[in-house]
């Protein structure tokens, strides 16, 4: 199926606005916006869903292996990318970086249950067994986190699951980052 990749003057009216704010905060419109202004109530949410879980208990590290590992296992290539790039801009260390891209444990041990309870509650739709919780809880982590790692997993479904539906094209700032299971198990 193919979507449009709207731009300002081509969006449904609703969504022209939400894409003036991706603009000026991004400097471009990212495709998965693009894609997404299509159904603006949608992007409304997502942009909503991100600034909210921005402000969240967890450290912009801990933020973004939450997000790296959702996309991982949703084999989301362009939210892969696109946070990759994104926590590369954070200064994310390279080791944890590519140790998320291709799927190993990290080894700093508190990172790593986060890590595993955000793939654990992805793989079982939000059925983790009590050793997944109780092992995020003995981390160090609070019930606040574990839930806004929820928070994470409802911002991941809008744009994972989008990019699927539409085979999101890699914005030009993202491409350095290519990702895909294949190649990253590869290495």
């Amino acid at each position: 199926m193919e979507f449009t990749y709207h731009r300002v003057e081509s969006a449904p009216e609703a969504a022209k606005p939400l894409l003036e704010q991706s603009l000026a905060r991004y400097k471009f419109i990212p495709n998965l916006h693009a894609v997404m202004a299509e159904a603006p109530q949608l992007l409304a949410a997502y942009q909503q869903v991100g600034d909210l879980y921005s402000k969240t208990s967890l450290t912009v590290l801990e933020q973004q292996i939450v997000l790296l590992s959702i996309n991982r296992e949703n084999d989301c290539r362009y939210c892969m990318a696109a946070h990759s790039a994104i926590a590369n801009l954070k200064k994310m260390p390279a080791d944890i970086l590519r140790a998320l891209r291709e799927g190993r444990p990290l080894d700093d041990r508190k990172l790593q249950a986060l890590r595993a309870f955000a793939e654990t509650m992805t793989v079982t739709r939000g059925w983790p067994d009590e050793g997944a919780l109780e092992a995020l809880l003995q981390a160090g982590y609070s019930k606040q986190q574990l839930l806004e790692v929820i928070l994470a997993l409802g911002y991941k479904v809008m744009s994972n699951y989008v990019n699927h539906l539409a085979e999101t094209e890699l914005d030009e700032s993202f491409k350095p980052f290519v990702w895909s299971r294949e190649q990253a198990e590869a290495e």
